[in-house]
């Protein structure tokens, strides 16, 4: 990297419609939140690389040498078309993460020093700088974006195990995409749709949900299958309608079709077996205000998005806020459609970023 200080971000990411299907041949609707992760990057004289996960109460450091010599011998990291299963073992001894671990201090670790030993083995520290002079802000050229694409695939490989591409895709290209069959395409035109993203601070495991709902569409295909397809329509008929919100402009007809498909497929998530009680409680709290919500993710706890009307009126949003938080949830008001990953000038970045990131 040829800048001596930089900032590197990207958006957080939410499934507007499609959880579980997605994985069997239907069509998933996903969203990128503006809510984004920065991240520093410093030439420094220093030896060491560094891991900082505030959230799950992580900082780590080690010594580059040490790093470096776990690359002796491993297989070309270039392609990045599939993990390098002994480097990932390498990985875990030097770490002292058992083969079994799944928490997420653990998945975050392993998927942080895979990727930084992949760009380091493929990169070699000559990855251009999208930033001009006259620059605050720059996306890097398609060809690195894709690259960029495939070392956060190589992420979610680590901790999700079999990932259909949807998240780290949303997170470096951003706005809208559509997948299908494997097929990523964005959406050209989406309109801004304000939203409330709760955390339910439910942990739960993708692979054990994932794995959940496949079995039961073993169990019951022709009760599930129909489940399935409804969910396609579902997800069919919300591409139709932002399309519609964008080219024509949004109406209270829009809003009204969107909070219908997001109670139906609550509904439909739920029987697939990956509801949560805490879920309940954020679609009843919403609900009683006359707002809707559905989970977002794999489900079993985790993240829930509220749709909010344009003419929603601030104190009817705080109160949802307040009485959320009393059930210990936590919640952000956003927006969905947020760029894809970004480097910035130091000067771009705000100053409440930059007091939080130089307090770690």
């Amino acid at each position: 990297m040829h800048t001596r200080e930089c900032f590197v971000s990207a958006p957080g990411k939410a499934i507007l419609h499609g959880e579980h299907a997605v994985v069997h041949g239907k069509v998933a609707l996903a969203v990128s939140l503006n809510l984004r992760t920065y991240l520093r990057l410093q030439s420094t004289s220093s030896c060491k690389v560094c891991i900082n996960l505030p959230n799950i109460d992580t900082f780590l450091s080690w010594e580059i040498t040490a790093l470096q010599r776990l690359l002796v011998g491993c297989k070309e990291l270039g392609d990045l078309k599939e993990l390098d299963a002994d480097l990932l073992k390498r990985l875990r001894e030097f770490t002292g993460i058992s083969d079994g671990s799944t928490d997420t201090r653990s998945m975050a670790v392993l998927a942080f020093l895979y990727i930084y030993l992949s760009v380091f083995a493929e990169a070699e520290e000559n990855i251009s700088s999208p930033l001009t002079p006259q620059q605050e802000s720059a996306r890097w050229s398609k060809e690195e974006m894709e690259l960029i694409n495939r070392w956060a695939l190589m992420g979610e490989k680590i901790i999700h195990g079999n990932p259909s591409g949807v998240d780290n895709a949303v997170g470096t290209w951003g706005g809208i995409l559509r997948y299908h069959a494997g097929n990523i395409t964005p959406l050209s035109r989406v309109p801004v749709l304000r939203i409330l993203l709760t955390n339910t601070k439910v942990p739960r495991s993708t692979k054990v949900l994932v794995s959940g709902v496949k079995d039961k569409i073993n169990k019951f295909p022709s009760v599930m299958n129909p489940v399935l397809e409804s969910v396609n329509a579902v997800s069919c008929t919300c591409e139709h309608t932002l399309t519609e919100m964008a080219t024509h402009g949004p109406s209270a007809e829009h809003y009204t079709v969107l909070e219908e498909l997001i109670d139906i497929n609550q509904h439909h998530l739920n029987v697939m077996g990956v509801g949560h009680s805490s879920l309940d409680t954020l679609c009843r709290v919403t609900l009683a205000r006359g707002l809707h919500s559905k989970l977002t993710g794999a489900g079993g706890g985790g993240c829930g998005i509220t749709l909010l009307r344009p003419e929603m009126d601030a104190s009817v949003i705080q109160s949802t806020i307040e009485e959320l938080k009393g059930y210990g949830f936590e919640c952000w008001e956003t927006s969905i459609g947020a760029p894809g990953v970004q480097m910035h000038s130091p000067t771009a970045v705000k100053q409440g970023i930059l007091k939080i990131l130089n307090s770690y």
